[in-house]
């Protein structure tokens, strides 16, 4: 047992108890009515951070919420590594479906988890992963085993767009001056199938109103003479994607590069079982573009989604009316080349071209972002993959996300540096959706792997 495996076998307990600690506060960002808690957390990371051993830790205020900042320089002429992350969480609704109290964390044994799993809300997304990042450097501080600069920036504010992050960096570039960005809030294949995430969709956030009478009609008086908007809405949502869910806005493909045939062939190379995933997710058949495997669609392919869609009366029991109005939200995940504010106008005029003359149509756009993609021949992604080989015994494989983090464009763009997205949670970990967890075996592998990258990045950069 070496020294970073032996100081995180004292240790365990305390780390996963102050990572329960963490996941009781319940910092939901979206919502203003837990504006307080989001506050409190702030405050907790800021502790953790200080007593993990950083400098200058300060909760840096912003129009929203703050952001935590902490550094130990331990040589200016030594590389910078900033660590990023967020401790703001998702919604917890609908709160029935979740087996224990979202803000009460459990741990529990399952079938991919074992050893168990800590259940509640933020637990993988992001608590658990940016707080490995801490014990770690707590780990290489205790040891004095740590082997170049870090910089740590934590925000309130990536459930909801990181509304103020982009004004914060442009603002502080020259406290955040780094040589890498690590960032710990994507995922792996499997326990025995490490990978690193290469590549991540940009993101184009809409929501749509659609008005039809000036109030809500009796359906029986008025039904069949006056547009209904819940039935337009739909109508109008159905127009989106054809037969082979080709999606049909003009010019949203223009800028999608196609990728090779021996690009294709490397993705195919991914450990996927087609019947595991359906089974995982209780699926008869699986659903998507004509033309593309599973893991394309899901990597390499933009996509829209409806992720809420409301109108007229949802209340118990029977009330016969055509509503004045019906509301949809709805996402659009992009890749390399699309850019989020013309894809956003694309659909706008697509939407309202296809609007009856019987209804107004309103449309407003929410956050957006980047697509992302990381080389793999740098020296912070040969780091990143040569400790993963270290701690898991075998090569990582590289794997492009159908996720989005927006701000890591902004990083490129504004401080001029690669991202490395060195998660450790898995597809099942069921983040923004009732019973999230978070393994133990992952919280603790990401504590152990992560020195191995400082110490790695630091020797061969």
């Amino acid at each position: 047992m070496n020294y970073i495996q032996k100081y995180i076998e004292e240790n365990k307990d305390r780390f996963i108890t102050e990572l329960i600690e963490l996941l009781k506060i319940p910092s939901i960002s979206a919502d203003p009515a837990y504006s307080d808690h989001v506050l409190n957390c702030a405050d907790a990371v800021s502790e953790a951070m200080r007593n993990a051993g950083a400098n200058n830790v300060e909760i840096c205020k912003t129009n929203g919420y703050p952001i935590v900042y902490g550094e130990k320089i331990i040589d200016a002429n030594l590389p910078t590594v900033l660590i990023y992350g967020h401790y703001d969480v998702q919604p917890a609704d609908p709160l029935e479906l979740w087996d224990s109290g979202p803000f009460e964390p459990v741990i529990k044994k399952t079938e991919i988890h074992p050893e168990g799993a800590i259940f509640a809300r933020g637990a993988c997304d992001d608590k658990g992963q940016f707080y490995m990042h801490l014990k770690a450097f707590e780990l290489m501080m205790n040891t004095e085993t740590l082997p170049c600069n870090v910089k740590f920036m934590i925000e309130g504010e990536e459930e909801v767009g990181s509304q103020n992050l982009e004004e914060f960096v442009k603002e502080n570039k020259e406290r955040l001056e780094c040589d890498a960005i690590l960032i710990s809030d994507t995922g792996i294949i499997a326990n025995d199938t490490p990978s690193i995430t290469t590549g991540l969709k940009g993101l184009s956030y809409i929501e749509v109103e659609v008005t039809g009478p000036n109030r809500d009609l009796h359906s029986g008086l008025y039904g069949g003479a006056v547009a209904n908007p819940i039935n337009i809405l739909c109508e109008m949502i159905a127009k989106m994607k054809d037969e082979n869910n080709h999606i049909t806005i003009p010019g949203f493909y223009d800028n999608v590069i196609e990728l090779s045939v021996k690009e294709r062939e490397d993705i195919a190379r991914a450990p996927f079982c087609i019947e595991d995933y359906k089974k995982a997710l209780d699926l008869k058949d699986i659903h998507g573009e004509k033309g593309y495997s599973t893991m394309e669609r899901t990597g390499i392919r933009p996509t829209l989604d409806v992720n809420g869609i409301w109108g007229g009366y949802i209340g118990e029991g029977a009330k016969t009316v055509i509503a004045s109005k019906a509301y949809a939200k709805i996402s659009m995940r992009l890749v390399p080349n699309q850019k989020d504010e013309e894809i956003t106008r694309l659909f706008s005029d697509y939407f309202k071209a296809i609007a009856p003359t019987s209804v107004r149509v309103k449309v407003t756009p929410h956050h957006g972002g980047e697509p992302y993609i990381s080389p793999t021949d740098i020296p912070a992604y040969i780091a990143a993959s040569k400790a993963m080989e270290t701690t898991y015994g075998k090569k990582p494989v590289p794997v492009r996300s159908g996720g989005s983090i927006p701000i890591v464009a902004l990083f490129e763009k504004e401080l001029g540096v690669k991202s490395i997205l060195l998660g450790f949670g898995l597809d099942s970990d069921a983040i923004h959706s009732p019973n999230e967890h978070y393994g133990i075996f992952n919280y603790l592998k990401g504590i152990e792997t992560i020195p191995y990258f400082f110490t790695n990045y630091a020797k061969d950069h």
